[in-house]
């Protein structure tokens, strides 16, 4: 059973990778995606590995490796990991803005299931209520000036250009979606001046579009990429030598949930952690550091800032039952 619970925050710094396996499609490697949203997602198989990977460099102590994550398969003392990684899902995707260069955006489904990830671990959520709804062509934002003026039959309206859409403005200064993108902010991005610009800007630039034309974004706005590799003989691309790569964009924002038990061990002996730290060194370790997710490492491809936050386990005596 699973005693302490935590929420990992993976902001992107770099274009990532995380592979889907080939397709049939005009993308041959395309990333994944959850099912039934089509948002692009993290495998928590592929978070717990690129942590292992990454945990005496980060300065992980090598005593706790086997411990925590589970020795590796053929190993005489077999038994389970002590920490869980679970999925990640898309919290925000950056999109191209005529106005301050890109937003936030984000739509009412991906803060619900956002929030009920963060109260799922225990953490105080302070906006619980009131986000806003949105029908498809419109928008909601807390920066005013993210929008440009225009006239639609007749009338004055305040519209937000992305890409090659226009959006008109239901509210332009929600009170709402302001608590939000500071709550948002101050959990998912580390404190540090290297980060600053970064905070303010998820606070002022969250916009929230309609779940249609928010997964018209995340499946169409990624970055797919041609690599080709030239055959040295005669200075064309070789055999099966041009494919084409998706990435997630930097500046996404994902969250997925930790679980953590008490240590085990395949020998009997008692050499047992507590799930509290468990959690501790999970922090401890990745905590506002670059962890490199996915392929393409060589390349400069898939690193992210990591953040987590505590949450708490508070279980009734009906859910002990």
């Amino acid at each position: 059973m699973f005693e302490q619970r935590a929420i990992l925050f993976l902001y992107a710094i770099s274009p990532i990778h995380m592979g889907a396996g080939q397709a049939i499609g005009v993308i041959d490697n395309p990333i994944q995606r959850e099912r039934h949203t089509g948002h692009p997602c993290f495998a928590g198989s592929g978070i717990k590995g690129a942590v292992r990977h990454s945990w005496e460099t980060l300065g992980g102590k090598s005593s706790y490796l086997d411990t925590l994550f589970g020795p590796e398969s053929g190993n005489s003392d077999l038994h389970a990991g002590a920490v869980s990684f679970g999925d990640a899902q898309l919290v925000a995707f950056p999109v191209r803005s005529v106005k301050d260069g890109y937003v936030y955006a984000t739509c009412p489904q991906a803060l619900a299931r956002a929030r009920r990830l963060m109260e799922a671990v225990g953490l105080s959520v302070t906006w619980r209520e009131g986000l806003p709804c949105v029908a498809e062509g419109e928008c909601v934002v807390a920066n005013p000036t993210l929008l440009s003026q225009r006239q639609i039959n007749g009338q004055p309206m305040k519209v937000l250009h992305l890409e090659a859409f226009e959006y008109t403005a239901k509210d332009w200064q929600n009170e709402a979606l302001k608590t939000v993108a500071a709550d948002l902010a101050q959990k998912a991005i580390p404190g540090g001046n290297g980060y600053t610009f970064f905070r303010e800007k998820l606070k002022t630039d969250l916009v929230v579009l309609s779940d249609t034309d928010f997964a018209y974004f995340v499946q169409h706005a990624t970055l797919v990429e041609p690599h080709v590799r030239i055959d040295d003989k005669t200075g064309t691309a070789a055999e099966g030598g041009l494919f084409y790569t998706e990435n997630l964009p930097p500046e996404s924002l994902l969250v997925a949930p930790v679980l953590a038990s008490q240590t085990r061990t395949g020998n009997g002996k008692a050499n047992e952690l507590p799930a509290e730290v468990v959690v501790e060194q999970i922090k401890t370790v990745i905590h506002g550091q670059l962890v490199q997710l996915g392929g393409d490492a060589t390349t400069g491809r898939g690193l992210v800032v990591a953040t987590v936050v505590d949450g708490t386990l508070q279980q009734s005596k009906e859910e002990q039952i």
